[in-house]
């Protein structure tokens, strides 16, 4: 059981782990929670798979390729449209175990409108707003990628909900931190810190790209160090507004995490470490609790942002 210490708030939601398992590596929830010897205690939160409007059938294959240190995906969004997700699948959750954040995608605004709407009278927890995809050709990169287009995504999903929104941002623009700053001007509660980096595989002898995409997102340790600066980053906005960030990329130990607390998160996200390990994350949590009892850390809040700069 998760220890008390590592009890957690995030947007206004109290957690029992500081852990955030992403989206897309665990399906709507069900993919993770039958795995022999799963609790829910072991972490604070799960987002959903991301949700369109209709279905989608996803990108062609390849989807899937293993990198040094990472791995590429080009999914496409594969899922069966907000109707199916809220009518069918959420009444499968157990509410009273974690919270459950949906992940929201769209092609153009009124599409992210229509499904912020749609989850909006639902019992989901809290909202997640993707507009950072790196893998489908339209739509999510467009939108992560323009500051002022971001802003606009925010404001619109904004209008027509009062669950938390957490904006995911790209780490594949130029200025994290502007972005950042007009996504709280437009309303958002918080950040998840970083989405992939755009990657590509070539397989050599056919000398065509691996991923049936062409390109995809490459995730995993190989993207730790670029996830942390763009969380230092985008904590230097956060801070002054007091708006939380979901730290994620690359995390696979508790020392992991405890280095994206330090850069100014406030929960970590878990996701490619879950593909080699589907039980990391009771092992993360005890690494976290022991440092926090050996350097005289009393909550996880009290550790964001610790971060001391050199010179």
């Amino acid at each position: 059981m998760t220890e008390p210490l590592l009890k957690t708030e995030l947007c206004g939601l109290h957690m029992d782990s500081l852990i955030v398992l992403l989206s897309g590596c665990v399906g709507f929830g069900e993919e993770y929670t039958r795995v022999e010897g799963f609790s829910n205690r072991d972490v604070g939160a799960i987002c959903l798979k991301g949700t369109t409007g209709s279905l989608r059938p996803g990108n062609a294959p390849h989807r899937i390729y293993e990198t040094p240190a990472g791995m590429l995906n080009a999914i496409g969004l594969q899922n069966p449209g907000v109707d199916a997700v809220v009518d069918n699948i959420l009444p499968t959750l157990d509410f009273s175990e974690t919270r459950f954040i949906a992940n929201v995608s769209g092609s153009t605004l009124e599409e992210y409108i229509e499904v912020t709407r749609r989850f909006d009278d639902s019992p989901i927890d809290a909202i997640e707003i993707n507009i950072s995809c790196p893998n489908v050709k339209e739509g999510g990169v467009a939108f992560g990628n323009d500051p002022a287009m971001s802003a606009r995504v925010v404001e619109a999903c904004r209008g027509v909900t009062d669950k938390p929104l957490i904006t995911k941002l790209s780490p594949n623009q130029t200025d994290i931190a502007a972005n950042a700053k007009g996504c709280i001007e437009a309303g958002t509660d918080g950040f998840s810190v970083i989405n992939t980096l755009m990657g590509m595989a070539i397989d050599i002898e056919s000398r065509k790209p691996v991923i049936g995409n062409n390109q995809g997102g490459l995730s995993g340790p190989a993207i730790k160090p670029v996830a942390l600066l763009k969380v230092h980053q985008v904590y230097q906005v956060c801070r002054e507004h007091n708006i939380p960030i979901i730290g994620q990329g690359g995390i696979n130990s508790a020392r992991d995490a405890i280095e994206f607390l330090l850069a100014g998160a406030s929960a970590v996200g878990v996701g490619t470490a879950l593909f080699y390990d589907p039980l990391i994350c009771p092992k993360i949590n005890a690494g976290i609790a022991n440092y926090m009892r050996q350097h005289g850390f009393a909550s996880v809040s009290d550790m964001t942002g610790c971060l001391q700069l050199n010179g």
